[in-house]
């Protein structure tokens, strides 16, 4: 059987630490090496994984983004499961308030998930820059029959106050997160790194419907992926990312000089 993929992109973040770069414009918007913007990584992931049915839920400062998507990702339109969407903030919530975390957002529009009606809903963020292999992650949950896996990065433990923290058993299943936590447990076996998440996961869909309708019904939550209560799930995947201005601006100036390219639109997938 084959397993129907929807991809949801969350684009609608104010990149504060990314000013003044986005003060005009949201961070997914940001140029990267010229022509790009940091949101091709993350659209160029999908595509290149085999992934065509993308929606891409926007919010703050979106104009210029809108117009990217437009100019430069109108793909879609032949068949009914292959496209690239931009959704603006619809204010779907009974307050009719902006979104309130990246759960919330996903709840808003949980009309799409449901007339999409896919095995698998893979919620990735629009601000790393990062080449991956999503297809790899899709079947590595298939085979271990999770209902959440998330994507993480071994990081220096130094560090772990500046991400979320994924903290595993020995078996690989997750156990919890820590949110910006110095003390947050370490890889099992290895004390001195941590698993950083990149906000990157792949849901069952009837597990994500039901902790979407929990977490909203949870008047204490903050609404955010980090903080949800997920059932327990296997061993997260790893991927490469890159954080904060200084890191786009040597990233970018490399790409520049011709030492690297962002994998945009390359013939089938790319292996990790």
């Amino acid at each position: 059987m084959r397993v129907r993929v929807l991809g949801i992109v969350l684009a609608g973040g104010k990149g504060t630490r990314l000013s003044p770069l986005t003060l005009e414009r949201a961070k997914p918007a940001v140029p990267f090496g010229g022509k790009y913007r940091i949101i091709d990584f993350v659209l160029s992931n999908f595509i290149n994984s085999g992934i065509y049915s993308v929606y891409v839920l926007t919010q703050f400062r979106s104009q210029s983004l809108l117009q990217h998507l437009n100019e430069g990702w109108q793909f879609g339109g032949l068949l009914k499961n292959q496209f690239l969407i931009p959704v603006p903030a619809q204010m779907r919530s009974q307050d009719e308030t902006w979104y309130q975390g990246t759960a919330d957002a996903i709840y808003q529009n949980i009309n799409l998930i449901e007339q999409s009606d896919p095995h698998l809903v893979a919620i990735f963020g629009a601000d790393h820059i990062y080449r991956m292999n999503i297809r790899g992650m899709i079947d590595f949950h298939v085979q271990n029959a999770a209902e959440v896996t998330v994507a993480a990065l071994p990081a220096p433990k130094v560090h772990a106050a500046e991400f979320g923290v994924i903290e595993t058993a020995e078996s690989g299943r997750i156990l919890g997160f820590h949110e910006k936590n110095p003390e947050a447990p370490t890889i099992p076996g290895d004390s001195d790194r941590v698993y950083a998440s990149m906000g990157n996961y792949v849901f069952s869909t009837r597990t994500l419907i039901r902790l979407l309708h929990e977490d909203a019904a949870d008047e204490a939550s903050n609404h955010d992926f980090g903080r949800l209560r997920f059932p327990d799930q296997p061993h997260p995947r790893r991927s490469p990312g890159h954080r904060a201005v200084l890191a786009r601006r040597r990233h970018h100036r490399r790409l520049l000089r011709g030492q690297h390219g962002p994998p945009l639109r390359q013939p089938g997938p790319q292996s990790l």
